[in-house]
C-alpha cells in the first residue's frame, strides 16, 4: 500500500514538473515573439522617419527627381536648347509630346503645366465660378433649350390644341491664342541651383491671368475671349434671350440704399439663385460692406472660416477687380449662376519656344495656350447699373 501511494505521488510531482516546464518553454515562447515584433516595429519606425524626412532635404539633394526623363529633358531643353532628350522620349500617355516640335516648340512636362494652371485659379477669380471645358478641337459648340415648351389643360372631350414650342439655340466658343515672352540671362540658366520650372511655370501663369481676367469680364470677342459685360443688356422689364438683362439703382456715380441689391437678388430666377454668386471689385466691395439695414446691423457678413468667401445677403462674394466702378451708368454688380450662365473653354497643351538670338545675351521663352469664353444662358445672369444723374 505504501508502495502503491508512493509511486502515484511521485507520477503526480512529474506530471507537475512537466507542466511548469511547459507553461516555462511557451512563455519563453511568447517572449521571443514579443522581442521580434518590438525589433521589427522600431525598423519600420526609423523606415517611415526617414521616409518622410527626404521632402524637407534641399532641392539639389533630391537628385532622384532631376533624374526623371521628361523632366532632364525638358530642363535641357530649356537651359541649353538641347532637343535630343525630348525627341528621343518614349512618350506614353500626356506625359509629354514633342509632335509639331518645329512648328512651334513643345508642351511642357505636367510639373509645369499644374504650376501654371494653379496660378490661374487663384488669380482669375471667374475660373472658380463659371463653367470650365478642356477640348481638343478648334471650337466648342452648346445647344441651349430655353424651355419654351408650353402645356394646357383639357378633358376628355375637348379638341386637341397646338402649344408653343422650344426653341433650340446652338452657341459656338471660338479658342483664342494667348502668349507670353518672357526672357532670362543664360549665366541665370547656366546655374543649376535656380529653380527654371517653377520660375517659368509663375512667370507664364501671371501674364496669362492678367489677360484672362479683363477677358472674361470685359472683353469683346475679337481675338479674344468674350466678357459677360460686352453683351447686350436691356432693363429687366424688357429682358429677352441675348440680352443681359439690368436693374436700375443708385444717382450719379453713388449707392446709398440696398434696396436695388434686394430687387436684383429676386430678379434672378429661383433655381439659378440658389447657386449665385456676387462678383464686383474690391472698391465696391469696400462701399457695400459699409451699408446697414434699419436697425444698424451690417448688410455684409465676413467668412466663418479661413477660405470661406464674403456674403452679401447670405450669398458669396467673389472679387474680380475688372469690373468697373461704382460710377454714372456704369455695371458695378453682376449677381448670377456663372456656372449656367458663362462658359469658359480651353485646350490642356502649352507650348514653349525657346528663342537665344532675338534678346542676346538673354533668352526668351516663347508660350502660347488657347482658352476661349461667352456667356451660354443669357437668364442665369443678371446686372445693377447705376444712373446717369
Amino acid at each position: 500500500m505504501t508502495h502503491d501511494m508512493t509511486g502515484t505521488m511521485t507520477g503526480a510531482a512529474d506530471t507537475r514538473d512537466g507542466a511548469a516546464g511547459l507553461v516555462d518553454e511557451f512563455r519563453a515562447f511568447t517572449q521571443d515573439i514579443r522581442d521580434r515584433l518590438r525589433r521589427q516595429d522600431e525598423r519600420m519606425t526609423r523606415l517611415d522617419r526617414k521616409h518622410l524626412h527626404v521632402p524637407a532635404r534641399p532641392r539639389l539633394a533630391a537628385s532622384g527627381e532631376l533624374e526623371t526623363p521628361h523632366r532632364k529633358a525638358f530642363d535641357a531643353y530649356l537651359r541649353s536648347g538641347d532637343e535630343t532628350g525630348l525627341r528621343t522620349l518614349e512618350l506614353e500617355g500626356k506625359a509629354l509630346n514633342t509632335a509639331g516640335g518645329g512648328d512651334g516648340g513643345f508642351l511642357v512636362t505636367p510639373q509645369t503645366a499644374e504650376g501654371i494652371e494653379t496660378v490661374l485659379r487663384s488669380t482669375v477669380s471667374l475660373r472658380s465660378v463659371a463653367r470650365v471645358v478642356q477640348i481638343d478641337a478648334g471650337s466648342f459648340d452648346l445647344v441651349v433649350d430655353q424651355d419654351e415648351f408650353s402645356a394646357t389643360w383639357v378633358t376628355e372631350t375637348d379638341p386637341a390644341a397646338e402649344t408653343n414650342t422650344g426653341s433650340l439655340q446652338k452657341i459656338s466658343i471660338g479658342l483664342h491664342e494667348q502668349a507670353a515672352m518672357p526672357k532670362v540671362s543664360q549665366r541665370l540658366l547656366d546655374d543649376v541651383a535656380f529653380d527654371l520650372e517653377s520660375w517659368l511655370a509663375g512667370q507664364i501663369g501671371e501674364k496669362f491671368a492678367r489677360a484672362e481676367a479683363v477677358a472674361f469680364v470685359t472683353g469683346n470677342g475679337a481675338g479674344k475671349p468674350r466678357g459677360f459685360l460686352d453683351f447686350p443688356k436691356v432693363a429687366e422689364s424688357a429682358w429677352s434671350w441675348n440680352n443681359i438683362g439690368y436693374i436700375a439703382g443708385g444717382t450719379a456715380g453713388s449707392l446709398v440704399s440696398a434696396d436695388p441689391l434686394v430687387d436684383l437678388v429676386h430678379t434672378l430666377g429661383a433655381a439659378y439663385r440658389a447657386r449665385a454668386t456676387w462678383v464686383m471689385n474690391s472698391r465696391t466691395a469696400g462701399h457695400l460692406r459699409k451699408m446697414k439695414d434699419n436697425d444698424g446691423r451690417y448688410l455684409w457678413s465676413d467668412g466663418l472660416a479661413a477660405g470661406e468667401p464674403a456674403r452679401l445677403f447670405g450669398y458669396p462674394v467673389l472679387l474680380a477687380e475688372d469690373m468697373p466702378d461704382i460710377d454714372a451708368d456704369a455695371f458695378p454688380v453682376a449677381f448670377g449662376d456663372f456656372g449656367s450662365g458663362y462658359t469658359i473653354v480651353e485646350r490642356g497643351d502649352l507650348r514653349i519656344l525657346r528663342d537665344p538670338f532675338s534678346a542676346k545675351p538673354n533668352v526668351l521663352f516663347y508660350a502660347t495656350r488657347r482658352v476661349g469664353g461667352a456667356v451660354t444662358d443669357f437668364s442665369a445672369i443678371k446686372l445693377l447699373r447705376i444712373a446717369v444723374g
